[in-house]
């Protein structure tokens, strides 16, 4: 009785906390979504090279995923009320100096600041949402890292009206405060569930077994994940990073899109499309993946996203074409964050999440490396077909392998985990030691 209560007063609280942790990803969406606002006026008023200035974006995401380790051992430690106001005094921070920076120097320590502040954030309000959803994992996680992808939608007009009008400068320092300023006050209302406060998870295949970092990382499993995100996740950095360059280069950027109640500029309106896409797609898909399993609506999702880019580099140079393949991209990328998350939930328990997740995040930054690759191979080729060929070709392998290795391997790894359960519940009984994982 007491347990059945305690899980009803578990279920109030935890979407409360839900909606905590979407308000401190929104704050943090534009360090990653807007950055690409920036880039030409940066360009513009200093005249470096693209590729110079790209790699503060890469610096940014190497920063925000490969300390994610270290955050997650943080998490678990301190829990997320600290780490979140920690990241937001980061990410405020990262503007600022922004806002200040006449060097490329300065810009790649803005964007240090920014992979500390916004990587403290990100992962502990998933790691959060894993922990209080084990029947829901891909609608809480989707819906809260839809909060990051989609954050940025309803400031997108703000933020590029405020540099055409004050200069990116200005810019960079009223919404690096103002960010800052709302997710550190969030933070304060976020913490981990009790014991008793969640229910059961009940649909999908779940080991049930809480495994340690040490025992992920000696799984297929795991690696198999490691590489299949590292796939996807290239193409939509990609994206994220140089959709405004693409426009340019394709001859859309200034076409002015008539929609009779309204005229808007084919960029800013193609970024605000895609951060709802963005947003949508996450919770999106990660209900999907609730009810028919994580490996089946990844197909659907790589497959979706490797066509969109094709019919990008093909179609791209008309701008309806440009706005609604774009918008298609993001719709099929935004899901990443959601699925990857919840099927590691799924597989390795949430006691140690933030860790086991932190290690698998960091593809997200291998991603990244292409990004001024990217640069590179359009300069070279002169087009950038030959680059958005070449990921969309890295989603369609990763849509293969959900079918024909994630499927069978993830099954073995179940079985495995309740064998080893019983196990380890025989062990227990007679005093003896945990047994080692295959």
């Amino acid at each position: 009785m007491r347990e059945a209560t305690a899980v009803q007063s578990g279920g109030n609280t935890r979407w409360l906390q839900l909606v905590v942790g979407i308000v401190c990803m929104i704050a943090t969406a534009n360090i990653q979504y807007a950055w690409t606002l920036f880039v030409p006026e940066i360009q513009g008023t200093f005249g470096w090279a693209r590729a110079e200035i790209q790699i503060a974006f890469t610096i940014f995401v190497l920063v925000q995923t490969w300390l994610a380790p270290i955050e997650g051992y943080f998490i678990d430690k301190l829990g997320p009320r600290l780490m979140v106001a920690f990241g937001a005094i980061f990410i405020g921070l990262a503007w600022v100096i922004n806002s200040q920076a006449s060097t490329l120097a300065g810009f790649y320590v803005g964007a240090i600041f920014g992979g500390i502040g916004v990587g403290s954030i990100y992962a502990t309000c998933i790691n959060n949402a894993l922990k209080w959803f084990p029947d829901r994992r891909g609608l809480a996680v989707g819906l809260t890292a839809g909060g990051y992808g989609a954050g940025s939608a309803a400031t997108i007009l703000p933020i590029a009206a405020m540099i055409e009008s004050s200069g990116f400068q200005e810019t960079f320092l009223f919404f690096g405060l103002l960010q800052g300023g709302l997710a550190f006050v969030a933070a304060w209302f976020l913490r981990g569930p009790k014991a008793g406060e969640v229910p059961a998870s009940a649909k999908l295949a779940q080991s049930n077994r809480d495994y340690t970092l040490k025992e992920a990382l000696s799984t297929k499993l795991f690696w198999l994940m490691f590489f299949m995100f590292i796939c996807v996740v290239t193409g939509g950095m990609m994206a994220v990073a140089q959709l405004g360059v693409i426009a340019q280069d394709l001859g859309v950027k200034e076409f002015e899109v008539d929609l009779h109640f309204f005229v808007m500029a084919a960029l800013p309106l193609a970024l605000m499309l895609d951060r709802v896409m963005n947003g949508i797609s996450r919770p999106l898909f990660g209900w999907i993946s609730d009810n028919i399993g994580r490996e089946k609506t990844m197909v659907i999702a790589f497959s979706l996203e490797g066509i969109g880019i094709i019919a990008l580099g093909y179609f791209g140079h008309n701008p309806w074409a440009f706005l609604i393949l774009s918008g298609v991209v993001f719709l099929a990328w935004g899901e990443v964050y959601s699925l990857f998350s919840a099927l590691a939930g799924d597989a390795f328990g949430s006691k140690h999440i933030g860790k086991i997740y932190g290690v698998l995040y960091t593809a997200k930054g291998i991603g990244a490396l292409f990004v001024p690759i990217g640069n590179l191979m359009m300069e070279a080729t002169g087009t950038w077909s030959t680059v958005l060929y070449t990921v969309a070709c890295m989603d369609i392998t990763a849509a293969i392998l959900a079918v024909v290795a994630l499927r069978p391997t993830l099954a073995a790894h179940v079985e495995h985990s309740k064998n080893l359960q019983k196990q380890e519940a025989a062990a227990a009984s007679v005093g003896g030691a945990r047994p080692a994982t295959a």
